[in-house]
């Protein structure tokens, strides 16, 4: 039942976004992101947690008040998401700005294999929507959800910019990501703590369990590897950081790889601390899938 009143509020949300300007749905989807900061105790009790396990030597005040700004964001996030579909390439010039394109450029142009490591910061669905219009082939990894139907809509909304999605976990998808990367770019989002190969690095000062699979699939496939992180800025803009591209060989460290894209997440994060998903448990233990005192593969 959850899943169901969670997948019509969308479509309902879905159809608001469509039917109003971009400025309305934002305003819309930050009074939303207010009432969740009311309404949803336990994830807010749980992001002020995290917030001062990272920034412990902040007061109860900055915690509070930046954990408020990120459930405002999100909401803001939500309609803005919801209303990608209506973003034509004029408003996506405007709207979104590039810092450190020109690094990765070269090899998109000369159609070397690019693997992009990402985080659930700003709104990272804009993100690929704005990666995928600059005409190398895109394809984006994603956890499959309980509702098909959830599924399906998220995988509709990137189709419509351009992006492929494949399934973590389908009986094709290591052929698929070996197949994205070889056609041009393919993107995974390494911020969460999942069941999946991990390996324990650092993130804000503690060690935190992080997707593997990802950097080695860069290696196997000697593929470009580079993070990209986007921001959202208050004059209603986006700004998308690309770091220093690394080509890969088939004997470099992919936890070294991690180590790094975790680095620069964490950095990002830190410069807008509200853009970011507190209530995600970052830290928490999964004996079974911490493979840190295994050599890579």
């Amino acid at each position: 039942m959850r899943a169901v009143l969670l997948y019509l509020a969308l479509r309902a949300a879905a159809f608001l976004a469509g039917a109003v300007s971009l400025d309305r749905a934002r305003a819309f989807g930050r009074a939303l992101g207010s009432l969740a900061w009311l309404v949803v105790r336990t994830e807010r009790k749980r992001a002020l947690e995290h917030i001062a396990f990272a920034f412990p030597d902040w007061n109860a005040h900055e915690r509070r008040t930046t954990i408020k700004k990120m459930f405002r964001h999100l909401g803001e996030t939500l309609m803005e998401v919801l209303w990608l579909p209506r973003l034509d390439e004029t408003s996506r010039a405007r709207l979104t700005q590039w810092e450190g394109l020109e690094r990765l450029k070269p090899y998109l142009d000369a159609g070397r294999g690019v693997v992009i490591f990402t985080a659930h910061c700003g709104n990272w669905e804009w993100l690929a929507n704005a990666f995928g219009a600059l005409g190398a082939p895109t394809s984006v990894l994603q956890r499959e959800r309980n509702d098909p139907r959830l599924n399906r809509f998220i995988t509709e909304v990137r189709a419509k910019g351009g992006v492929i999605t494949i399934d973590r976990g389908s009986e094709a998808s290591a052929r698929q990501m070996l197949g994205a990367i070889k056609r041009g770019a393919l993107a995974f989002v390494i911020d969460q703590n999942i069941r999946t190969d991990s390996v324990k690095v650092t993130f804000f000062g503690h060690p935190a369990l992080t997707p593997i699979g990802p950097a080695k699939l860069a290696v196997r496939a000697e593929a470009v590897c580079v993070t990209i992180l986007i921001e959202r800025r208050e004059d209603g803009t986006h700004l998308a950081r690309v770091s220093e591209p690394i080509e890969t060989k088939r004997s470099d460290d992919p936890v070294a790889l991690v180590a790094l894209a975790t680095r620069q997440i964490e950095e990002q994060i830190r410069r807008h601390p509200e853009q970011w998903v507190w209530m995600h448990r970052r830290w928490r233990e999964r004996p079974k899938w911490d493979v840190s005192s295994q050599p890579p593969r």
